[in-house]
């Protein structure tokens, strides 16, 4: 139970820091106030969140914090199906806990409305961001995530970065914020889509499905290709 609720804590924290970041900071808030933390800094709020957490909850649970990554690592061998259930429970509980505290502070501004894709939620076409298609969102975060899941496997193994392997992990994840934001406001992650949609309601949980297959995809193709040729029997 340490391991599944080491998970919640760590999904939690990504999606009410992450997606806070982003419908909080992310722009100007009112007349006089500061510039928003923009794109740059929304993709460093994510991926500082991820490395932290490594360092936390690593030793703990490994920290997956990402239902995709679990997956991926069931595909390989590298976790067994009872922990992969308790795990992915706690990742989803976790994202749904963290856009409820998120809503509540929101709930506490003076202009705040649920519009479309509320709470930082992913999505794609017109209305979203940079207007992407389907099939670019498709793409976009499946191959990021395919990326994402092959520096894992590779900065966790014998052949990886060993104390620097959270904040690579982390940069990892900034570095795929910078470009994907525009398309889908970067999943790479089911439960991270998954806590803000369900609030948001309306084309945010229309086009959840996205969120959920696509990074499966790209995750798995990443353990099988780890598995079947970069992992050694030593």
């Amino acid at each position: 139970m340490k391991k599944y609720l080491a998970e919640l804590i760590g999904t939690f924290s990504l999606v009410l820091v992450g997606c806070g970041a982003a419908v909080i900071s992310g722009k100007t808030i009112a007349a006089g106030a500061p510039a928003g933390i923009g794109l740059l800094g929304i993709a460093l709020a994510f991926g500082l969140t991820v490395a932290v957490m490594c360092y936390a909850i690593g030793p703990i649970s490994g920290c997956h914090i990402n239902p995709a990554i679990t997956v991926a690592m069931l595909v390989a061998g590298k976790i067994n199906g009872r922990d992969a259930v308790g795990y992915i429970v706690g990742q989803f509980v976790g994202a749904l806990l963290g856009a409820a505290v998120l809503y509540a502070f929101q709930q506490g501004a003076s202009n705040f409305t649920m519009g479309e894709w509320a709470l930082g939620s992913n999505g794609w076409g017109p209305g979203y961001l940079g207007n992407y298609s389907i099939v670019s969102a498709f793409l976009a975060e499946a191959v990021m995530t395919f990326l994402f899941l092959f520096v894992i496997f590779a900065t966790t193994s014998k052949l990886g970065t060993g104390p620097m392997t959270g904040l690579a992990i982390g940069l990892t994840l900034v570095l795929i914020h910078l470009v994907v934001i525009p398309i889908t406001g970067t999943s790479v992650n089911p439960a991270r889509s998954f806590g803000p949609a369900l609030f948001a309601g309306g084309k945010a949980l229309q086009q959840l499905w996205l969120f959920i297959v696509a990074p499966l995809v790209g995750g798995i193709v990443a353990a099988w290709l780890w598995k079947g040729v970069f992992e050694t029997k030593a």
